[in-house]
């Protein structure tokens, strides 16, 4: 089994569709494969970590870009 690396742009997106968005996306991987998900929107970089990991996953980081872009790195349980 190989762990799959999927990159989610939502760049454009506000709450609550950034959760719902990255939870559908979860949804569709297997268990250990990692999850970027790239905001821009800066409520997310808060809502999206906590709602994530209320569900089980783990965040294995987050990285701010330049012109607040973020990259959210998730762990799928």
């Amino acid at each position: 089994m190989t762990e799959v690396s999927i990159e989610l742009d939502l760049r454009g997106e506000i709450c609550p569709f950034t959760f719902v968005k990255t939870k559908l996306q979860l949804e569709e991987l297997e268990s250990g494969d990692h999850l970027t998900v790239i905001f821009d929107y800066a409520p997310a970089i808060s809502n999206v970590p906590k709602s994530v990991k209320n569900e089980g996953h783990s965040i294995l980081g987050i990285d701010k870009e330049e012109n607040n872009i973020w990259k959210v790195h998730i762990k799928k349980a």
